[in-house]
């Protein structure tokens, strides 16, 4: 069944895919880090891996074309087509609430680690850990060698990504609400994506 929703700046959800069903994700405003993941439905012990996926492409970035793997090294999903400049993040933890206490937060801050269990927890499923997620237009080059900068997405408005599902699977979604870098742009303000499923 095909569906189209926005999800809002700071938030989380989880959707379920069937075997070839594919999702596309619209970055509405350019400037939106979207937090990825994709469990085996029938068996949340095995989630997309961003450690197995690299070295698989024996890359850090996956293009058109290539599947992103599990940690059993199976194919989950399959990255169809992107009309960004192609950079997302496949090395940086989801932030959680010790991330923004590490950079001068003090309360409660929004994070994808809780955005991930939370939408997890609505669909009932329970995770016993936070993978590291596929950050989608997230800009953390490595520079100097060995070292890595925090960047203002390369995408524009408008520009999408799309995958089909290799296995039923649930894939999560968070539009991170990290407002203390530049990771969402240089005015440090989260926003709202699209989401559609066909």
């Amino acid at each position: 069944m095909s569906s189209k929703f926005v999800l809002p700046a700071g938030k989380g959800i989880a959707v379920q895919l069937g075997e070839a069903q594919t999702v596309r994700i619209t970055n509405i405003h350019g400037s939106q880090v979207v937090d990825t993941w994709a469990f085996n439905a029938s068996d949340t012990s095995e989630f997309m891996s961003m450690e197995h996926t690299r070295a698989s492409l024996k890359r850090l970035m996956p293009g058109c074309g290539d599947s992103l793997v599990t940690n059993k090294r199976r194919r989950i999903l399959t990255l169809l087509s992107d009309s960004s400049p192609g950079i997302h993040d496949t090395l940086i933890a989801a932030c959680d609430r010790h991330r923004y206490e590490l950079l001068g937060h003090t309360g409660y801050h929004a994070n994808c680690t809780d955005n991930l269990a939370a939408a997890m927890k609505a669909i009932g499923m329970i995770l016993p850990e936070t993978p590291c997620p596929l950050n989608l237009f997230m800009n953390v080059p490595v520079i100097r060698g060995n070292r890595l900068d925090w960047c203002p997405p390369a995408s524009k408005p408008g520009d999408h990504v799309a995958f089909r599902a290799e296995m039923e699977a649930v894939v999560v979604f968070s539009a991170c609400p990290m407002d203390l870098l530049p990771v969402n742009g240089v005015d440090c303000t989260p926003s709202d994506v699209a989401v559609s499923i066909d």
